[in-house]
């Protein structure tokens, strides 16, 4: 049972600084697939590394999925498969490409493909749905895509300054949109989410999430100029 602690964000920085610093664990990443009764497939690691290191990754980088891990260790009490949680946790964001609208189905792809090589291709629809949840547009399904979910999102309720540092790493990964369709766009977004009646599915993380993720998302509208 959770022990009554009041973790808070892990307050990460949000730019990847290379393979050979990387904020991910291979020992971590190996013994995951231990857990899960399989070998680590050929290069996973690797491509990992290129994946999260790649420069127009402001954000999406190797620290946010550092992050997700962090709460997760806090957190993994609440999923009902924890070691297919965390695997999605790792590859969720594998691609990221902000002029594509299938990062999320592709990320999903190559996380089957590896559980296929490693003879654990019965995980792979489960994996996929907890994926594809990260691009909440829909009700999460279930405890364990709740939880990804959450955590995914945890960013929005991090102190002032590291959600405000969120904001530019973001606009920074969209470089290429001009200022006014940005702000119009993701003025929309963050508005969609502030009109869900919960950004959190998870009791416990509601309690300590949901108060200053609505306030940073509502000083983050006035800074857009939304009306």
């Amino acid at each position: 049972m959770h022990d009554g602690r009041r973790p808070g964000i892990v307050s990460l920085p949000a730019t990847a600084t290379g393979p050979t610093m990387s904020r991910l664990d291979p020992t971590r990443w190996n013994r995951l697939w231990q857990q899960l009764g399989a070998t680590t497939p050929a290069d996973s690691f690797e491509h990992l590394l290129a994946a999260y290191s790649a420069p127009d990754r402001a954000y999406h980088s190797d620290a946010h999925i550092a992050a997700c891990l962090a709460h997760f260790d806090t957190w993994q009490h609440l999923a009902e498969h924890p070691h297919l949680v965390e695997l999605a946790l790792w590859t969720h964001d594998l691609v990221y490409d902000t002029r594509r609208q299938d990062n999320e189905a592709a990320s999903a792809e190559q996380a089957v493909a590896w559980l296929e090589a490693a003879g654990l291709g019965h995980h792979g629809e489960v994996v996929r749905a907890l994926i594809l949840a990260t691009c909440h547009q829909a009700p999460p399904q279930g405890a364990d895509a709740g939880l990804v979910v959450d955590l995914d999102l945890s960013i929005l309720a991090a102190p002032p300054s590291v959600y405000d540092a969120y904001e530019t790493a973001i606009r920074q990964e969209y470089h290429w949109v001009p200022e006014p369709l940005f702000r119009a766009g993701r003025s929309k977004l963050l508005k969609q989410l502030l009109a869900h009646p919960a950004l959190y599915h998870n009791a416990p993380l509601a309690e300590r999430w949901e108060q200053p993720a609505r306030e940073n998302l509502q000083r983050a509208l006035l800074a857009l100029g939304a009306e």
